[in-house]
């Protein structure tokens, strides 16, 4: 299987690093097939410092497969995945964890019955100095409340004042929130999201619109997976559309319209 990947995208990329900016994610040439299906042919991808990348397609484009090879849920048959120019080799999610990627999936996977501070914290719980810590092993409730709160002010969610509230008290949008927090305060490289508005309204849609914003303020690159086609062109600096399995092409809003975006996607037009 070849690299399909457009002029388009190579010429994005090649601008980029002429910029003087490396990927600090990229994908070259990544196959995955599930027996006679065809999960990816041949798809790169490049993932700049302080952006948002989208990544668009329609129903079994491959969105989900390329996201699961780069975040170590899935491996590769074939192609290469870099971080930070360096090759790296991702056999389950803990690997891409312990590289600094975190993923926020539609579900969340946060623990309702905990309240905010202990679910940022979930599978990461510090332990208390000294003897307490080591002996008895006591958790520092203490202070991950507190960098808790700091790292939820830092993002600028004014949604959770209290983070000692269960999130099973929480709203759809908090929730979400909640779950990105964890991702930032955790993430150092990378954080991806799938369909972080899937499920949400429109004023909660835009608070976690303004929470990537603020993500890439602070230069934490975010890749983006979403249907919702007015949020990506918000939100997005370019834009990856998938089709069949493979990249169509890389644009951004500048240079491409929706309606130019949504043809591409469909295979109505090429790029």
């Amino acid at each position: 299987m070849t690299d399909t990947t457009d002029t388009t995208a190579a010429g994005a990329a090649a601008a980029a690093e002429s910029d003087g900016r490396t990927p600090i994610l990229r994908a070259k040439r990544l196959v995955k097939t599930f027996g006679r299906v065809v999960g990816l042919d041949g798809v790169s991808l490049e993932l700049y410092p302080g952006e948002v990348l989208a990544i668009i397609g329609d129903n079994g484009a491959g969105k989900s497969t390329l996201i699961k090879c780069l975040t170590g849920a899935e491996i590769p048959d074939e192609g290469e995945i870099f971080l930070d120019g360096k090759p790296v080799h991702f056999k389950r999610p803990q690997d891409a964890h312990a590289a600094g990627i975190e993923t926020v999936y539609q579900n969340l996977a946060v623990s309702p019955a905990l309240d905010v501070a202990a679910n940022l914290f979930l599978g990461r719980e510090v332990r208390k100095k000294g003897i307490l810590g080591s002996v008895f092993r006591m958790v520092d409730q203490k202070g991950m409340r507190q960098r808790a709160k700091d790292e939820l002010k830092e993002l600028g969610i004014s949604t959770l004042q209290d983070v000692t509230v269960a999130v099973e008290n929480l709203s759809g949008g908090q929730r979400q929130a909640v779950a990105v927090a964890r991702a930032a305060a955790f993430g150092s490289k990378v954080v991806v999201l799938d369909e972080p508005t899937a499920a949400l309204g429109v004023r909660e849609s835009q608070q976690v619109l303004e929470l990537i914003k603020n993500l890439r303020d602070r230069g934490i690159p975010v890749i983006l997976i979403s249907h919702n086609m007015p949020q990506v062109f918000e939100v997005a600096d370019r834009i990856h559309i998938q089709r069949l399995g493979k990249r169509a092409a890389t644009i951004t809003p500048e240079s491409h319209s929706m309606t130019d975006a949504v043809a591409i996607m469909t295979g109505a037009a090429r790029v």
